[in-house]
Formats: structure tokens, C-alpha cells, sequence
């Protein structure tokens, strides 16, 4: 009857970690890198990568 429980209890964790996942990369904020993390790029390095050039450092 435990070892039912425990794995009923691991189960449910794994499924809110799978909908707390799918919840974040529906409804985030703002667009990021691919990889989901919701950072966001730079806007000034954004549109100089865009125009073909590398961002420079003075």
C-alpha cells in the first residue's frame, strides 16, 4: 500500500512538471532564444545581426 502511494505521489509531481512546462512556453511573455528560457535578446545586437554585420565593442 505505500510503495502505491509513493509512485502515485511520483507520478503526479512528474505530471505538474510537465504542465508547469507546457503552461510556460504557451503563455510567456515576451519571445527569447529557442531554447525556452525566456530571455530575450539585445534590440541593438538584434537589428545589427539582422543586417548581416557583427556587433562591435569599442
Amino acid at each position: 500500500m505505500l510503495q502505491q502511494l509513493i509512485i502515485g505521489l511520483i507520478f503526479l509531481a512528474a505530471l505538474a512538471y510537465l504542465g508547469w512546462r507546457a503552461w510556460k512556453s504557451l503563455f510567456r511573455k515576451e519571445a527569447g532564444c529557442s531554447k525556452g528560457c525566456g530571455c530575450s535578446a539585445d534590440t541593438k545586437t538584434a537589428s545589427a545581426n539582422k543586417s548581416g554585420r557583427l556587433p562591435v565593442n569599442y
